[in-house]
């Protein structure tokens, strides 16, 4: 089907809710309620045909019954009667329709027949159809919400420039509050099912013009049209980075997400392979997948793998070169070799028993101004590629200051700088300043240089491209 009509899912003007329940434990009650507290400024129409008001809002026996036009409807009723309401759709003349509910192909048996027919209606009436088996859409941009979870229990993130798609409901949600909890900003979230109609190709191609979307990520559980994908893939790689985790690895894997979804995994190393070729950086867990979106969003790549680390910590900056530098158990880049006029400007503004050669170990003694003039003068060095920043607050001469005496370099620079604490709340707060400042910072290390990997990555990718 045509790609038209993929804009109504995340701006429409009216939506329709097909199944609304007065009841709270019911799942058409949430979905209606997640519209209405998102702040949504269209109209919004419960269809219900036994009640005359939900909400407040005046309910409709039928979407045939609803006088305005409706850009998206929203369906939540036993799979069995989704067929008859999707023809109504249809006769009404909406275009883009979400199905939230399940009892289709992932059920296999009559669930897959029934999954056909509603494929069938939704190509007679030219509609395009997400789901069955799925949550939909949250944008915080244009305030659409259709998850069915009370904001309670399952947390809404910020604006940001990362998009998520995901196969997954309930893992996508749980992804959700990690990023809210990590202060990471979202574009939007698109959990998609059973993908009867829309897949993750439609909605890369979307979201490769979407303005506010800066990066891609992915959870996949199987691609069904590999060629599409690579070819669309590509295309998006050129022009945004597509970080994506893919499911169904291993056997038992495998397995599991064909109970799921009612789908076929692939197979491993031809993933493996696809991915490098389309530009796509792969992540093999939630931390990965979030860590390399947010530096990655920056829009800032290494355009080589020569990475300097500066800390007041010399075992932080120990791990941090073993995590760097080893190609078996870590990212296999390489420690900066610094010009000697670095060493020089370095030795000048250091205290004699700091080092200053890579990594760079300001010690006890450090001050955020000593951060400031060290990573003002190995940010100008041609060696450097990118920069790791590790700021423990814990020395006496350390404060939150350190966010503004970094902050002032990355601005000056077009490197990409990337920092880590380890410590307690004390330590997260600061971790925090520099995340809402748009400078990427990690909880642990090891996560940060693995996060510049992905910079690297996607440094080399655009080099080949060019």
């Amino acid at each position: 089907m045509a790609s038209k009509h993929m804009e109504n899912f995340f701006k429409p003007s009216s939506i329709a809710v097909i199944g609304a329940s007065r009841k709270p434990n019911k799942i058409g009650y949430q979905l209606l309620r997640s519209i209405v507290e998102a702040g949504f400024e269209g109209d919004v129409y419960p269809i219900n045909p036994k009640a005359e008001k939900i909400m407040e809002l005046k309910a409709y026996p039928s979407i045939l019954k609803v006088p305005g036009r409706i850009d998206l409807a929203l369906i939540a009723v036993p799979a069995s009667i989704v067929p008859k309401v999707l023809e109504e759709c249809g006769e009404k003349g909406v275009k883009s329709v979400i199905v939230i509910s399940g009892g289709f192909k992932e059920i296999g048996g009559e669930g897959v027949k029934l999954e056909e027919e509603v494929k069938k209606i939704a190509r007679k009436h030219g509609m395009r159809l997400m789901g069955p088996n799925c949550i939909g859409v949250y944008d915080p941009y244009t305030k659409i919400d259709t998850l069915f979870l009370p904001r309670e229990k399952a947390l809404r993130p910020k604006k940001g420039g990362i998009a998520f798609i995901s196969q997954s409901g309930a893992l996508g949600v749980a992804f959700l509050d990690w990023l809210t909890m990590e202060d990471i900003g979202l574009s939007v979230f698109v959990s998609y099912g059973n993908k009867a109609d829309v897949d993750e190709i439609d909605l890369m191609e979307y979201l490769m013009e979407d303005e506010k979307t800066k990066v891609i990520t992915m959870y996949l559980e199987e691609i069904s049209n590999g060629r599409r994908f690579m070819e669309m893939a590509m295309k998006v790689s050129e022009k945004k980075p597509i970080v994506a985790i893919k499911a169904g690895r291993t056997r038992a894997g495998a397995r599991a997400v064909s109970s799921h979804t009612g789908s076929l995994a692939g197979r491993e190393e031809i993933i493996e392979a696809a991915f490098k070729k389309a530009g796509i950086i792969r992540a093999y867990d939630t931390h990965e997948l979030f860590d390399y979106a947010r530096a990655l969003a920056t829009g800032r790549v290494a355009w080589g793998e020569r990475i300097a680390i500066v800390t007041d910590g010399g075992g932080a900056g120990v791990m941090a070169t073993d995590k760097l530098t080893d190609e078996r158990r870590g990212v296999g880049l390489k420690l900066a070799k610094f010009k000697r006029k670095t060493e020089e400007e370095l030795r000048k503004i250091l205290p004699p028993f700091a080092i200053t050669h890579n990594p760079v170990d300001l010690t006890g003694s450090a001050t955020p101004e000593m951060y400031r003039q060290s990573l003002e003068i190995v940010a100008e060095d041609e060696n450097v590629d990118g920069i790791v920043v590790i700021a423990l607050i814990h020395p006496p001469g350390m404060n939150d200051k350190v966010v503004d005496a970094v902050e002032e370099i990355y601005v000056k620079t077009e490197k990409p700088i990337l920092v880590a604490a380890t410590g307690g709340t004390p330590t997260q707060k600061v971790l925090l300043e520099f995340q809402e400042r748009g400078i990427p910072s990690y909880p642990e290390v090891e996560r940060a240089v693995k996060a510049m990997k992905a910079l690297v990555e996607r440094g080399k990718y655009l080099s080949r491209k060019e």
